[in-house]
C-alpha cells in the first residue's frame, strides 16, 4: 500500500512526462466541439432542458469524432465519441416518445387551460380525471335531447365543451348551459352514491354541442380514492350550482323587478306553484297581490331595538278598517323569513311539486 502511495506521489509531483509540447494548435473542429459541450452543460432542468442538453451535446461529440478521425488519428477517440453521440440520440428519441404519449387531445388541453390551470391543478392530477372519462368527446346534434324529464336516469356527470344547451321543465324555459359548465350538477349533488333517480328537467341542445361525460360509478370511485380530486370537484360543482341559482334569480328580477334573496326557503316553490295553479288571469292577480305585499313591506318601519308596550288607543278614535281579501295572498319575503323552518317545511310538503321558476317568463 505504501509502495502504491509513493508511486502516485511521484507521478503527481514530478514534471510532465511529455518531452515536448506541440507548437501548433488543434484544428477548428476540436474547438467547435468544446464550444458545443460548454453550451450543452449550461442547460436547465425539466423536459425542455433535457432536450436542449442532449440536442447540443450530440453535435459536440460528433465534432470530436471528426477531430479524432482526421486530426488526432486515434481509434479510441473515435469509438468513445461515437458511443456518446449515439447515447445522446437515444435520449432525444426517448424524450420525443414521452411527449407523444403524454400529449392530450386539443379539446382536453383547452379544457385544462380554461378550467384547471387557473386553479393550479397539477397536470398529472388532471390526467387522472381525463382518464376516468376514457378521453372520449361526445356530441349532440341540434335539438337532440341529453336528458328527458322523469325518464333519463342520473348515471353520469357531464361537462359541456362547446355549444349551448336549453334547460326546461314542463315546457317552461329555465336557463341555458354554456361551454365549460356542468350539464347535470344539481342532479349529481341531489343523490348519494348508493341512490338512484331520474332527471326533473329536460336538457336540449340548441346548437351542435360537444361534451365529456364521467360514469357515475367510476367517478365516485375516483373521488373516494383521491381526496384532492374530491375537493376539486366539490368546489367546481358548488360554483356551477350557484351560477345556475343566480341565473334563475335574474329571471325573477326580469318578471317582478325585485331581486330576491336566494337563501329564502321555498322561494321558487311558492312563486312557481301560485303561478301554475291558474291561467294568465290568476297569474295577473298574483302579480297585483305580490306588488301590494312588497310595497306594504317596504313601507313598514323596521324595528331593531325592543320597544315598550303601548297603551290601547281610545275608543273614540276612528281607524280605517282593513280591506277584505277575497283570496289568500302570496306571502312576501318578510313573511317567509319570519316563519320557522318547521312551518316552511310543512307548507312545502303540503303543496304539489312545482317548477323552479314562475311560468310565462321572458327568455334570455
Amino acid at each position: 500500500m505504501s509502495a502504491n502511495g509513493s508511486t502516485l506521489g511521484q507521478l503527481l509531483w514530478r514534471g510532465p512526462v511529455c518531452s515536448s509540447w506541440k507548437q501548433d494548435m488543434e484544428g477548428s473542429v476540436y474547438h467547435l466541439a468544446n464550444c458545443f459541450l460548454l453550451m450543452g452543460f449550461m442547460a436547465g432542468s425539466g423536459v425542455y432542458g433535457c432536450f436542449y442538453l442532449f440536442g447540443i451535446l450530440g453535435p459536440g461529440y460528433l465534432c470530436y469524432v471528426l477531430w479524432g478521425w482526421f486530426h488526432a488519428c486515434g481509434l479510441d477517440i473515435v469509438i468513445w465519441n461515437i458511443l456518446l453521440t449515439v447515447a445522446c440520440l437515444l435520449q432525444l428519441a426517448h424524450l420525443v416518445y414521452r411527449l407523444r404519449v403524454n400529449t392530450l387531445p386539443e379539446e382536453f388541453n383547452l379544457l385544462y387551460k380554461t378550467l384547471c390551470l387557473p386553479l393550479q391543478v397539477p397536470l398529472q392530477v388532471y390526467k387522472e380525471i381525463v382518464h376516468c372519462c376514457q378521453e372520449q368527446v361526445l356530441t349532440l346534434a341540434t335539438e337532440q335531447t341529453y336528458a328527458v324529464e322523469g325518464e333519463t336516469p342520473i348515471n353520469r356527470l357531464s361537462l359541456l365543451l362547446s355549444g349551448r344547451v336549453r334547460v326546461s321543465q314542463d315546457g317552461q324555459f329555465l336557463h341555458y348551459i354554456f361551454p365549460y359548465q356542468f350539464m347535470d350538477s344539481p342532479e349529481w349533488e341531489s343523490l348519494q352514491p348508493s341512490e338512484e333517480g331520474t332527471f326533473q328537467v329536460t336538457l336540449t341542445a340548441e346548437t351542435e354541442c360537444s361534451y365529456i361525460s364521467w360514469p357515475r360509478k367510476n367517478l365516485h370511485l375516483l373521488l373516494s380514492r383521491e381526496q384532492y380530486i374530491s375537493r376539486l370537484f366539490s368546489a367546481l360543482l358548488g360554483y356551477d350550482i350557484s351560477e345556475k341559482l343566480y341565473t334563475l334569480n335574474d329571471k325573477l328580477f326580469a318578471k317582478f323587478g325585485l331581486r330576491f334573496d336566494i337563501r329564502l326557503p321555498s322561494l321558487y316553490h311558492v312563486l312557481g306553484s301560485s303561478a301554475s295553479d291558474g291561467g294568465p288571469e290568476s297569474e295577473k292577480d298574483d302579480e297585483e297581490v305580490f306588488e301590494a305585499a312588497v310595497s306594504s313591506a317596504q313601507a313598514r318601519p323596521i324595528c331593531i331595538l325592543p320597544t315598550p308596550p303601548c297603551s290601547p288607543p281610545p275608543a273614540t278614535s276612528n281607524f280605517p278598517a282593513p280591506l277584505p281579501r277575497a283570496r289568500m295572498s302570496r306571502p312576501d319575503s318578510g313573511t317567509l323569513a319570519s316563519r320557522t323552518p318547521l312551518q316552511n317545511s310543512s307548507q312545502v310538503m303540503s303543496r304539489a311539486q312545482a317548477p323552479l321558476a314562475p311560468t310565462h317568463t321572458p327568455e334570455l
